[in-house]
Order: C-alpha cells, then structure tokens, then sequence
C-alpha cells in the first residue's frame, strides 16, 4: 500500500490519539486508586491486613487514639528503617480506624520530651486513649499493639479474684491441670488478680469484677461457702468451674442457683476422627447468647459434665444455654472412673442420655443499678495449661470473663499470634554455603551461560 502524505498525517493523529487516551486511562487509575482502596493478603499468615479480632476491636473505640513514637530518624544506609516500617505496621490499624494519629518525636534532639513521657530506649511508644497512657517497645506484632488497645479500652478495672486453698486450678500455676496460661492472656488484656482468703475475711471483697471457683478438690468450708453465698446474694458475679458433680460443700450455693450436674461424663465418638479419646468432647454449636453470639470456633471439653440451671422466678434468674458438645454422642450415666484410659463405652439407650449435651450455663438478673452474672461450665479441662491452645478454647474463656466483667463490647474473637515462617540457618552449615555461594555465584553464571546460549542459537536460526 502506498503512503501518501495524508495518510501518514493520519497514521500520525491515531498514534497521538492513542497516546492520549492512554496517558488520561493512567490518570484516571491514578485517581481511583487514590479514592479508593482494596487489599487482599495472599500471605499464609495475612501478614498484611488486620484479623478480624483486631477490626472488632478497632470498631468498638470511638474516640481519638494518639501515638508518640520516640525514636532516632532512620538511617537507611546503615539499615535502620524502624520509622518507615513502623508507619507500614500502624497503616493496618489506621486504614480500619481513620482517627489513629501517629507522631514521631527524636529523643536525642528533644530529651526533654522524652524524659517527662518516662521513655527509657530508642523506639519506645506511648499510646493514648480516653486519657490513659500504655507504653510498648519494639519489635511490634498484631496480638502485643491490639492487647494494647483492649488494655485501654478496657471499663472494668476491678481485679479478678479466685478462690484458693483447697487444689484449685491456679489462675497463676505452671502445672498442667493448672490456668496459667490462661491467666497469662487475661493480664495482657488488662486485667489483675486478687487472692482473697475467706478463713479470716469478713467476707468476700465487694470491690472485685468477679470470684473464679476453679474446681476445688476438697470441701471448701462451711464458713467459707457461707461467705461465697452471701456474696451471690449481694449481687456478686461468679466463675464457676466444675469438673465433677461433687460440689465441695457448696450445695447451698448451688441450690440457690439451681444448679444441677451430671454424674456421669459426655461421650463424643466423633472424637475417633481426631485420633482422640471419646471422653473429650468437641463443640461447634453454641446458643444464643452475648458471650456466644457469632462465635464459630471449635472448642474441646475433656471429661465434660452436663450442666442445669432451673430459672426462679423468686430471685430473677433468667438462664441460656451456652454449649453444647457431641450431638453424635451421649451422656454416660455411670460414673467413668478419672484414670481410666481407652475406657470402653457403649450407648445404652435406656439410660444414656443422647447428645447433643449442654455443658455451660449462664445466669443473669438485675441488681440494685447493675446486674448480675454467673456462668457454670462443667468442666475445668478446657482452660488447663494442655488445653488452652486447642481450637477456640481461649477465645471462649475470654469471652466469658469479658462478659462477667461486663465488658460485652469487648467479646470478640482475638487476635491470633502470626506463624513464624523465617527459615534460619545455622551458620558455617552446608546448607548455608550452597545457598550463599549458589545465589551469589552459581545461579547468576547459569542465567548468563542460557542467555548466551539463547542468542547464539537465534543467530543461527
């Protein structure tokens, strides 16, 4: 075809058309892009973006969050670039809660700032919420700075008391039976602990969020389950954790609840599937309750026992079921003795009890200006040092205690700790040299030699 000159004035005006076009697509992009924002983390361990327990928590906070980082200004030749990754983390937070502001101040430029603001190292933080103060030091992750806001966020600042004296599960114990670990997750999110002693107490201290009675394994005394009843009827909130229907010289309270629990264990043969025994029950089925509500974790009960609670109309009680374990099994109604181990059980229709099985009430009613709140939970296990990793064991027990201590905003699912997946390598290893040397050296001159080889048979061609 032959070009003339209008031609070529054509050809040149779609090209300039084409430029055109394309350069506003780019600003077009550019602005939208700007306006409007979408992520999605394809990392294993969503690295990325916030879990859904830090969003929630992020909803419930209303008011202005203010964040001072005192640190140096980065030397990004030396390989300092706290700052710069610092904004990175909080960009997270702040792209869920526009009203998080960030301020880095230079200790060494302004000592005297940081002096008043009690910073001690290089890259310490104050965060600031409804006038409380927290303070936290690098290295940051999700689950330490979301702690954080749920520590500030926090409106019940009375301690968590226990019962002890008589081989409870200890909220501060390192043994297995032991709630240690879980004692350890409440102080993170702000709670303390107070360990009153009803042998010379006057009674138990009003001044308390609530008394945890962690399945004593002796009988708790008559002056002291006295002294428990009198603070329930005051309009005390109760932990009530039972691992067996041997009350421990509580009958009182329990009447006065309207307690009953199961003589016999829950036998789940759903448990085969998980390789585990049939004497621990799972859940996936909650009722409709704050504590429960939209809670979609399974959770785990070793030797779970059913649990009751007759609503009286006298006293205000008004009860809702919380759990309900191995709808595939059964309620055993003879005792299955502690140490057995592959215990063998069949279902007997004309006295077992087919599942599913409730295992955990909870009691509430209106008192003087606040209500009151008892949960019962039949069974200990769950919380125990072995246990408290499995499933959504951890973030149920949390969301009890946030109920009890009526902080119901605060029941969420709660961050999770992110997998590590840094590989390290010992130094002077093997491995460490063909992965040096192989980056370094091998693999650089391979790519060169298939370049070459590439070319050279192009040319021929």
């Amino acid at each position: 075809m032959k070009i003339n000159s209008k031609l070529r004035l054509q050809i040149l005006a779609q090209n300039w058309m084409f430029v055109v076009v394309f350069l506003l697509l780019v600003v077009m992009v550019g602005y939208l892009t700007h306006q409007y924002r979408y992520a999605k983390d394809i990392t294993q361990a969503n690295r990325n973006i916030l879990t859904q327990g830090s969003v929630n928590v992020l909803k419930q906070m209303q008011n202005d969050v203010n964040i001072t980082v005192y640190a140096t200004n980065d030397d990004a030749n030396n390989g300092d670039t706290f700052r710069k990754s610092l904004i990175e983390f909080m960009a997270r937070y702040q792209r869920e809660k526009k009203n998080i502001f960030l301020t880095f101040v230079n200790p060494t430029k302004e000592p005297k700032l940081a002096q008043d603001a009690g910073v001690k190292v290089d890259g310490e933080t104050v965060v600031e919420y409804n006038k409380r103060t927290e303070h936290i030091t690098p290295p940051f992750a999700e689950q330490e700075m979301t702690n954080l806001l749920v520590r500030l966020s926090r409106t019940n600042n009375q301690p968590i008391m226990y019962l002890d004296g008589h081989g409870e599960r200890h909220l501060q114990g390192i043994k297995n039976h032991d709630l240690g670990e879980f004692g350890k997750q409440l102080e993170s999110k702000g709670f303390k602990f107070a360990n009153p002693d009803l042998t010379i107490a006057q009674g138990v201290p009003a001044n308390g969020s609530m008394l945890v009675i962690a399945s004593p394994q002796v009988d708790v005394s008559e002056i002291e389950a006295k002294k428990i009843k009198a603070y329930i009827e005051a309009g005390g909130n109760v932990l009530w954790l039972l691992d067996d229907n041997n009350l421990r010289g509580m009958k009182e309270v329990a009447d006065y609840l309207g307690l009953t629990v199961s003589p016999g264990i829950v036998i789940d043969k759903s448990a085969e599937q998980y390789n585990a025994d049939p004497k621990v029950a799972f859940a996936s089925f909650y009722g409709d309750h704050t504590i429960t509500r939209n809670f979609q974790l399974r959770t785990v009960f070793p030797e779970a026992h059913e649990i009751d609670a007759k609503a009286s109309d006298d006293l205000g009680w008004k009860v809702g079921r919380l759990v309900d374990v191995a709808p595939n099994g059964w309620l055993e109604s003879d005792k299955v003795p502690a140490d057995a181990k592959n215990f063998k059980v069949t279902f007997d229709r004309t006295k077992d009890k087919p599942g599913p099985i409730n295992i955990g009430v909870a009691l509430e009613r209106e008192y003087g200006k606040k209500g009151q709140r008892v949960v019962v939970i039949g069974n200990a296990n769950f919380l125990s040092n072995t246990f408290i990793t499995n499933g959504g064991n951890l973030d149920f027990g949390i969301n009890i205690i946030n109920w009890l201590a009526g902080d119901d905003r605060l029941i969420t699912i709660q961050p999770m700790p992110l997998k590590d997946v840094n590989i390290s390598i010992p130094q002077g290893s093997i491995s460490a040299m063909v992965i040096g040397y192989g980056t370094q050296f091998i693999l650089p001159v391979v790519i060169f030699l298939f370049g070459i080889f590439f070319w050279w048979k192009r040319r021929k061609a």
